[in-house]
């Protein structure tokens, strides 16, 4: 691959499909853990692969809603 490909490629984004939009992410504030939202399965927060606790949702910083 060639360096202009590389360029090219980096303009035009991710391929169709290849990636979902996330809306957020689940943390667990007292490991510090994060998940995206479209690597969990179901509408229910998960509980942390760490401690066990239930995740909190929060939403991208453009959305206005972020807790950051």
């Amino acid at each position: 691959m060639s360096l202009l490909d590389t360029v090219k490629e980096a303009f035009e984004g991710p391929s169709a499909g290849a990636t979902q939009e996330s809306r957020g992410a689940y943390w667990c504030h007292d490991c510090n853990e994060r998940i995206r939202d479209v690597d969990v399965d179901g509408d229910e927060p998960p509980a942390c692969p760490d401690c066990g606790s239930e995740m909190e949702f929060e939403r991208t910083p453009d959305s206005g809603g972020c807790a950051c």
